[in-house]
């Protein structure tokens, strides 16, 4: 095998190195592991290795963190989900201290909370406003990590599938940020971290003889990396990153296709999804026509605000008024082709947590009936939401209507009326008055209520 990193070592040489750092220090592990093949690799090495070590040895935790974005390719997130299971089940049989774990974004800052709730645009593929990655799996994963260092450790060791042998510029980050030790590196948003990649000198074949050419493709927690292999086979696919660190020495977007979020909007074309289609899984079809249609009204001027959430104006080059974020009467028609795509999938697309999350959103910023959202989803679905019956409107339907003609009659805008009541009510229970003045007053004095007059005024002055 040219280049393979076993035409000078064996496998056992390198489960030496892995047990060498392991029993080097006091700081517990985290491995972050995606079902991918690379961090796949890691965890079978890592499990191995402690499986070698007498009990008495097994001195410190090992944590495998999967990240579950809440929008993970169904096909993707049952693997992991299974994988997952199968690890701590397997640990306690053997008895390693290993704890096998899967983060979530908070439902309060999920992909549809803040699409849906707040109108957040769908990332780009551009690169600008590409605010998923963070939210989704970056810092879920982070948080994890100080939750182990506050509870564990001063310091803790991150496990990753990073290899040289992916690209040469991949290489050259990596080494860049190599210490003396040639072990560990300094994590690059975590001080209290350091990263540990035991397999960065392994090919792509080293990495499929491991899964693969040992032990009839079975992992030491008793299931068949022959699943894997189809899954890869069925996808193109690569892993995304964790707690800040990316495969490719990135942290800002998974980008290309990879194995995870089936409605990505980062990528012109989803290969992961299509090839999945493409290999028979056409129960996967209404994903794909989804993620079509929302890429579609994205930056149609009919479903975007004129202003961001700050209430300010932004202009392009040519003077024109750039877009905010998605209106209300957009967020609606989203999360009703979410739900009626839900159905045709007969899979959880949307928690009721988030749904919980997003009407809180509304009820905050948009709904002054606050039952928008729970008479929407029983109309769609027929069901009730728990929650159903205890929400009682903030003003009743033809206050509202007399609010808006009288806003029209007089030239308020009617998005101002809504959002001073919203205010008022939301501080009205503050023993301090000045609250509810000063929030009041920024709402009086937000851009897009003067860019006109603030335009000529700049006029002038040129």
């Amino acid at each position: 095998m040219a280049n393979s990193y076993f035409n000078e070592n064996t496998l056992e040489e390198l489960i030496e190195e892995i047990q060498y750092v392991y029993q080097s220090d006091k700081r517990p592990w985290v491995i972050g592991y995606s079902g991918g093949k690379d961090s796949t690799t890691v965890v079978e090495l890592v499990y191995k290795m402690l499986l070698n070590l007498s009990p008495k040895k097994r001195t410190k935790n090992v944590y495998i963190v999967s990240s579950d974005t809440l929008i993970e390719n169904p096909l993707i997130k049952i693997y992991l989900s299974k994988m997952n299971e199968a690890l701590g089940e397997a640990a306690k049989r053997d008895n390693l201290p290993i704890k096998s774990v899967m983060v979530t974004p908070p439902v309060n800052n999920s992909f549809w909370a803040n699409v849906i709730g707040r109108g957040y645009p769908t990332p780009r593929m551009n690169g600008t406003f590409r605010w998923c990655t963070d939210k989704l799996k970056i810092n879920p994963s982070a948080e994890y990590i100080r939750k182990v260092i506050k509870e564990e450790s001063e310091e803790v060791v991150v496990l990753l599938g990073v290899r040289k042998a992916e690209s040469i510029a991949r290489k050259r980050r990596i080494e860049g940020r190599e210490l003396e030790t040639r072990m560990l590196n300094r994590h690059e948003t975590i001080q209290e971290a350091y990263v540990y990649n035991p397999i960065v000198e392994l090919t792509t074949e080293d990495v499929w003889d491991i899964l693969l050419g040992h032990d009839g493709g079975k992992t030491p927690w008793g299931t068949d990396n022959s699943e894997l292999v189809s899954l890869y086979a069925d996808a193109d696919s690569g892993e995304c990153p964790f707690a800040g660190i990316h495969a490719g020495g990135q942290t800002q977007s998974c980008g290309n296709s990879r194995f995870g979020c089936w409605v990505c909007t980062v990528v012109k074309e989803d290969k992961s999804l299509n090839g999945f289609i493409k290999s028979g899984h056409r129960e996967l079809i209404p994903l794909a026509e989804f993620r079509k249609w929302l890429m579609s009204i994205r930056d149609d001027p009919e479903y975007r605000e004129k202003r961001k959430r700050n209430g300010s104006i932004y202009e392009d080059k040519e003077g024109n008024i750039g877009y905010g974020p998605f209106t209300w009467k957009a967020r609606q028609m989203i999360l009703s082709e979410l739900i009626d795509t839900q159905k045709k999938m007969g899979y959880e697309l949307i928690t009721v947590d988030e749904l919980k999350a997003i009407d809180e959103i509304w009820d905050d910023e948009l709904d002054l009936s606050r039952r928008t959202l729970v008479e929407l989803y029983e109309k769609l679905t027929g069901k009730r939401l728990p929650w159903h019956e205890y929400k009682e409107s903030l003003v009743d339907e033809d206050t509202v209507y007399e609010l808006e003609k009288l806003a029209k009659e007089y030239e308020v805008p009617f998005d101002l009326v809504r959002n001073v009541i919203l205010s008022v009510y939301q501080t009205k229970n503050y023993s301090n008055q000045k609250i509810m003045r000063e929030g009041i007053d920024r709402l009086l004095n937000q851009q897009w209520l003067h860019h006109e007059i603030l335009k000529e005024i700049e006029n002038e002055d040129k």
